[in-house]
């Protein structure tokens, strides 16, 4: 059951990301479907499932970083929902700590804190009346390191009930046998 995720990084081509559910069927476009679909429905039920959620997400929110030689790094943003993916809500962010760039720990943690600082930031000016902005379920590009790293901000900044799951390349970088920590 593999899902393509294309992400734009400045002036870098779109590349893809594949990743595979763990029943490693041959299911093209299956989590595409199951986001169009409404989160309450057979298909969201299916990604809460496969992931160990309590309910299905409302909005995913999947992140990657790039450079090219430790230069022009950036970070992305893909954001899907129950119409699948919400090309308004995508974001990029350039890197802005010289140390960081070409570290994809440091970056992963700079563009989470970003992210998750203005989230609080806006939650508190409207005393959480605005409209849902908060993710249910955080995918990121990377194993371990960058799944704990992005922890470590959501400690740091007191963010508790976004699930997270990295999404780590498999042997030889091959499609269909990526790893989810």
């Amino acid at each position: 059951m593999d899902f393509v995720v294309a992400l734009a990084a400045g002036s870098v081509a779109f590349r893809e990301r594949r990743a595979t559910l763990p029943a490693g069927a041959d299911a093209a476009g299956w989590f595409e479907r199951a986001l169009a679909l409404e989160a309450g429905g057979p298909a969201g039920a299916e990604v809460a499932k496969a992931f160990n959620l309590a309910e299905p997400p409302q909005r995913i929110e999947i992140y990657d970083n790039s450079h090219i030689q430790g230069a022009h790094a950036v970070g992305a943003m893909v954001v899907a929902g129950a119409e699948g993916f919400m090309k308004s809500q995508y974001r990029r962010y350039n890197i802005k700590t010289p140390e960081v760039a070409g570290d994809d720990f440091g970056m992963m943690r700079e563009v989470l804190t970003r992210r998750f600082t203005r989230l609080l930031a806006e939650d508190e000016i409207t005393n959480g009346n605005a409209p849902p902005q908060w993710p249910d379920l955080l995918l990121i590009d990377g194993g371990q390191g960058q799944l704990s790293a992005v922890q470590g901000v959501l400690d740091e900044l007191g963010v508790e009930d976004v699930a997270l799951v990295g999404v780590a390349k498999g042997p030889d970088r091959d499609a269909g046998r990526e790893h989810f920590y």
